[in-house]
């Protein structure tokens, strides 16, 4: 039997799967913690991989890394990072995406050559903000990679150069989906300097070596990871809600959405990925659970024991800033609160304020895609929640398909590593899980209230800009 490893370097951990490369089962499966931020040592990364690998890369016979993207990981000519990495959710570079944006011509032109507009998440935005506001740091960067990336190199044999795949490539910023290929000069631009950048390693391909030995796949994006590990099939739309929400499809058509709301990345097998990411997400329950002092059990019993539209209650969750729609500046605002407000109302109006802005994610992606959805699907730890399962199909108005709890970016690492291993043109198929189909009476007034205070703070934001020097 031959078996196969995937790793999952995530924002909150790292997670490893033994699966047996013919019919995708998981023999055996680790997690490791990684600090909490939104910058990290990346040699924490590389010790979380190596104690959730070990006794388990010795095993297989390919390997691949999926990661969360965007993340800087500057280095300097020895390879050693200058600074701590940036992480996606950091906002700090919000600034700088603006000014990149302007750069390239204004959203439109930025989009037709990326794929995306620059939002403070994607890497050269990053980078540009490592030039204005650390330029020493900047000047003694001679490579960029993404977190994938440094992860990948680090479990290959040594004097392997860096690589990566043209699915976590396309949300650097420099990247361009019309080419398939880098732009340095972009990357130059946002610095002030040429650096060396990975190779891009083709779909399906061989890396190289594993320090063990073992194939090594090119690796890919957390988000274009899931899409492998659930097969995803045109027409299906995924929902995941985890630190992040995000709202995918695979596309064989690029997308080129001018309004930055849709970025319109490749994918691990040659097509595409559209897709709409928030900020907020399983962060949302989180807070309202501390805030009213119960756990997710207490909070989702809570809930369901209000009303839909929780008593008059509307919450626009961008606690941490936003990006889809992109405000980094924002915050959390409640409206709709009286003496007769009851906790569970609060508990109700954070699940329905989640799950209105997963429903505001998938209404963009379908509109810039053009196709109606077959199947939408939904993923994430959040989704165990018994109050997020009776929602879901109640306010994004359709049926959700829920299949079974997986860690399916590390899985869609591990089909990566199969295809790679075997050599063939199109990725193995395994056998698909069973799922569960959710169905409830659909709640439009619940979305009306909610989009209601959407617009509404939108406009008093570009009435009302954030005072200067705000991060």
């Amino acid at each position: 039997m031959a078996l196969t490893l995937g790793v999952d370097t995530s924002t909150q951990s790292c997670k490893a799967l033994l699966v047996d490369a013919d019919d995708g089962h998981v023999v055996e499966a680790r997690q490791v913690p990684h600090p909490d931020g939104t910058e990290v040592d990346p040699g924490a990364w590389l010790t979380a991989v190596d104690e959730a690998t070990a006794g388990l890369l010795d095993r297989a016979d390919a390997v691949a890394v999926a990661g969360q993207q965007h993340g800087m990981v500057a280095l300097d000519a020895d390879d050693v990072p200058v600074r701590d990495a940036l992480l996606w959710n950091d906002t700090r570079s919000a600034g700088a995406a603006r000014d990149l944006v302007e750069e390239m011509g204004g959203p439109q032109a930025c989009a037709d050559v990326l794929g995306s507009v620059l939002v403070a998440s994607f890497t050269s935005s990053k980078l540009r903000w490592l030039r204005d506001h650390e330029p020493e740091a900047a000047a003694r960067v001679a490579r960029v990679l993404l977190p994938h990336d440094h992860v990948s190199r680090h479990l290959a044999a040594p004097g392997t150069e860096p690589f990566t795949d043209r699915g976590d490539a396309s949300g650097t910023g420099y990247f361009s989906t019309v080419t398939d290929d880098w732009r340095p000069d972009l990357v130059e631009q946002a610095l002030g300097h040429g650096v060396a950048l990975p190779r891009v390693v083709a779909p399906g391909g061989v890396a190289g070596e594993a320090r063990t030995g073992a194939v090594l796949a090119g690796g890919t994006g957390d988000n274009m990871g899931a899409a492998l590990g659930m097969a995803l099939a045109p027409g299906d739309v995924l929902v995941s809600v985890g630190t992040s929400g995000v709202a995918s499809a695979v596309s064989a058509t690029r997308v080129t959405d001018g309004s930055g709301v849709v970025t319109g990345f490749a994918d691990a097998t040659g097509g595409f990925l559209p897709m709409v990411t928030t900020l907020n997400a399983a962060g949302i329950l989180d807070l309202q659970a501390r805030w009213l002092g119960v756990d997710h059990d207490g909070l989702a019993e809570l809930a369901m024991s209000s009303s839909p539209g929780a008593g008059g209650v509307t919450l626009l969750p961008y606690y941490g800033g936003e990006r889809s729609p992109n405000r980094p500046d924002a915050a959390g605002t409640w409206t709709g609160l009286s003496p007769s407000t009851t906790r569970a109302d609060l508990a109700r109006a954070a699940y329905e304020a989640l799950l209105c802005s997963l429903a505001d994610a998938v209404d963009r992606l379908v509109a810039a895609t053009g196709e109606q959805p077959r199947r939408v699907l939904m993923v994430g730890g959040a989704t165990r929640s018994a109050a997020l399962q009776a929602l879901a199909p109640a306010i994004l108005g359709v049926p959700v398909t829920l299949p079974p709890p997986s860690e399916y970016v590390a899985l869609g690492a591990a089909r990566q590593a199969a295809w790679a291993l075997g050599g063939t043109a199109e990725p193995p198929q395994w056998p698909a899980a069973g799922t569960t189909v959710l169905e409830a009476a659909p709640t439009p007034e619940v979305r009306e209230a909610y989009a209601g205070l959407r617009d509404r703070t939108d406009s008093w934001t570009h009435t009302h800009p954030a005072p200067e020097g705000t991060p």
